[in-house]
């Protein structure tokens, strides 16, 4: 996987290409990280990257020409075809199913803006798609961009020692993580679910799925909306839910479900 990133401030992506997993995956060549500072491409003996939005107002714009520039150096350098990815709380929100599309892309330029903004051309010019990783604002498009770049390293082959890492994820299946427990078996008087300690690796799964998919409901109900459920699953929730005697919470939310086979 491919990575082009355009920042003022490249030494920020020492963290990714330096540290943890994404480290390792860069000595693997499994990922590469390459940057494009707008500065080096400004034309004055300043270097200057900024001007004033026109129609006044507080702040500066990242200036069209040096930013331009460093977009389609990063372009000249990326495998063909590859596409520009702005980040922008304006943008779409970044979830599971975007990054999935990220790593199909197998490359991908990201712009890092800084100070109130990027001028509206290059948006609409050289830009493919806006990226926003939350409702904030944030100092620049760094950190957004870095968590692009974690986020997708972890679906390449070989970058996670178990790629059952990545298939279970939170948000892989649609579903929040379950929980999960480590040495020692008591802390505190808190035991470990007993169910995992039972050798029965069915069951395990089933407890794992159950957990889930309650986690899911009492967290992110929205994710359910939007994802549905499948026969065995709704069988799982209404279980606990009766365990707990929350039938009745439940009976409008079931009723606007969408439910698979």
């Amino acid at each position: 996987m491919w990575f082009g990133v355009v920042s003022l401030f490249p030494e920020m992506f020492s963290a990714v290409t330096e540290s943890g997993v994404t480290r390792r995956a860069c000595e693997k060549g499994l990922i590469s990280v390459t940057c494009f500072n707008p500065r080096d491409y400004a034309y004055d003996k300043y270097k200057t990257v900024d001007d004033k939005p026109y129609g006044g107002g507080p702040g500066m714009l990242m200036k069209v020409q040096p930013l331009r520039d460093a977009i389609n150096a990063a372009r000249a350098k990326a495998p063909a075809g590859t596409k520009v990815v702005c980040m922008s709380p304006q943008g779409e929100r970044l979830n599971h199913s975007l990054v999935t599309r990220f790593h199909d892309w197998g490359s991908i330029i990201l712009v890092a803006g800084r100070y109130e903004g990027i001028d509206e051309r290059i948006l609409q010019k050289e830009v493919d798609l806006e990226v926003s990783i939350g409702d904030y604002v944030l100092s620049g498009g760094e950190l957004p961009a870095m968590c692009v770049i974690d986020a997708v390293s972890r679906m390449v082959p070989g970058v996670l020692g178990d790629i059952r890492n990545a298939e279970e994820d939170s948000f892989a299946q649609g579903l929040l993580h379950f929980p999960q427990y480590t040495r020692p078996e008591e802390i505190d008087g808190d035991k470990v679910p007993e169910i995992l300690l039972s050798g029965d690796h069915a069951k395990i799964r089933l407890w794992r799925l159950q957990q889930a998919v309650v986690r899911t409901y009492e967290r992110r109900p929205d994710l359910l909306q939007i994802r549905g459920l499948d026969a065995t699953e709704l069988k799982l929730l209404c279980q606990y839910l009766k365990a707990q005697g929350r039938e009745d919470e439940a009976e409008q939310f079931f009723n606007t479900l969408r439910v698979g086979n």
